[in-house]
């Protein structure tokens, strides 16, 4: 499932808690936040589809901070795709976008996980 090019879902209209960092934004800066966001998402892809896996924005609420996100393809069957997203993805937008202040993340389980498998090559290999 190629999903590039694809724009994520945003939830701009959902009520926002009046202290909330994005409370008050302008469409303006809505725009810039997705932008930055689109931009880092793009900038990390290269890294994830040399191992045979892909990553995709499925949905930013640039408003609350909240970002989902979906490592695809080898990814479905590597054992450290949860550590890609915590220790790889979730640092490098908390670190880059201050107002990022969760993201959520899995990875895409319709792939067959043999399929997935014969896609990877990657130099990682666990150890059982």
């Amino acid at each position: 499932m190629d999903t590039a090019g694809t724009q994520p879902d945003t939830d701009t209209d959902a009520p926002v808690a009046a202290d909330a960092a994005g409370a008050g934004l302008t469409d303006a800066e809505r725009g810039e936040r997705l932008a930055a966001l689109t931009a880092i998402i793009e900038l990390m892809r290269p890294a994830v589809q040399q191992d045979g896996g892909d990553l995709a924005l499925l949905s930013a609420d640039v408003a609350t901070g909240v970002v989902e996100v979906q490592l695809q393809g080898a990814c479905s069957s590597c054992a450290v795709s949860s550590s890609t997203l915590q220790g790889g993805v979730e640092r490098i937008l908390r670190q880059r976008l201050d107002w990022i202040t969760e993201v959520k993340g899995g990875v895409d389980e319709s792939v067959d996980p043999f399929v997935s498998e014969s896609m990877g090559r990657g130099g990682y290999v666990p150890s059982f």
